[in-house]
């Protein structure tokens, strides 16, 4: 009897082992289901409502509508601005300009014809934040009322406060900074095929009407702020994405154009008469 009882208890232990290790590895199965989950359903997610969509970029500008006039080496863009839509951004921007703080500065990357980003203090893409850290964390302002249409305005993401609980359940924070993008389009409008399927993801036919008459970056939208919209000199902005770049990428990771492409300055103005004259949107 001794002996089989120390026989017997062994192999209880045993059992109770690998239940222990089947326990705990449907735990952890249960958890990466669920976050995965969490994180399929979340991604991405901006919540637009389509019966109250304003797209106020194909809108006509308002008298007296605060506007930028941006001087390049390459001519000059004007974009009015959405202080209602992006406050903080639209602050920041208005006050640095005013201050001088874009004169001389370099345009960094120009990208596919889609796009080019500018405002830094080199052509390899460096903020200018040297005693002014806080001007690189204003908080992403997503707006449903503004999309990533050709001409759009738009604060470069300078970085994300994040960490796995945050990833978990979409409460990152994502930062911007004194940088900015000017958007051209994506080629794709010209493709049949693309512009069926287009139709058929966007949800809303006023939206895609939209990116179809103007053109626009789609993948972008509900992605970055946008906080004005070029209604002159979107040839120049076209210029400037057509730029050839340089062979390999700065330390910064960014793709600068050849020859060198800079800001003169940034003058923050209203939209008046001359403006509706200059005005290229449809």
């Amino acid at each position: 009897m001794g002996k089989y009882s120390d026989y017997a208890r062994p192999r209880r232990s045993k059992r109770l082992s690998a239940l222990g290790i089947f326990l705990f590895a449907a735990a952890v199965v249960s958890f990466l289901v669920f976050y995965l989950l969490v994180m399929i359903s979340n991604q991405g997610y901006h919540y637009i409502d389509t019966d109250t969509l304003e797209l106020v970029q194909t809108e006509e500008i308002p008298d007296g509508a605060p506007t930028a006039v941006i001087e390049t080496s390459l001519g000059e863009i004007r974009a009015v601005l959405y202080p209602e839509y992006a406050p903080e951004t639209v602050a920041q921007f208005t006050e640095l300009a005013g201050q001088g703080f874009y004169d001389d500065t370099y345009i960094f990357e120009a990208k596919n014809d889609v796009y080019f980003a500018g405002g830094s203090a080199d052509s390899s893409g460096t903020a200018i934040s040297t005693g002014r850290e806080n001007q690189e964390r204003i908080p992403r302002e997503l707006h449903q009322n503004l999309w990533p249409f050709r001409g759009a305005l738009c604060a470069l993401q300078t970085s994300t406060d994040t960490s796995f609980t945050k990833r978990l359940f979409k409460n990152e924070t994502v930062y911007t900074g004194s940088r900015f993008m000017l958007l051209n389009t994506i080629p794709d409008f010209a493709d049949d095929e693309f512009v069926t399927q287009f139709r058929e993801a966007s949800g809303s036919e006023l939206l895609a009407d939209a990116f179809l008459s103007r053109g626009g970056v789609p993948n972008f939208s509900q992605q970055v702020t946008i906080f004005g919209q070029a209604y002159a000199g979107l040839d120049v902005i076209a210029q400037i994405c057509a730029s050839e770049l340089v062979d390999s990428e700065s330390p910064q990771g960014y793709t600068p154009p050849k020859d060198e492409i800079k800001i003169i300055s940034i003058q923050i103005s209203s939209y008046g008469e001359d403006d509706k004259i200059l005005n290229e949107l449809p």
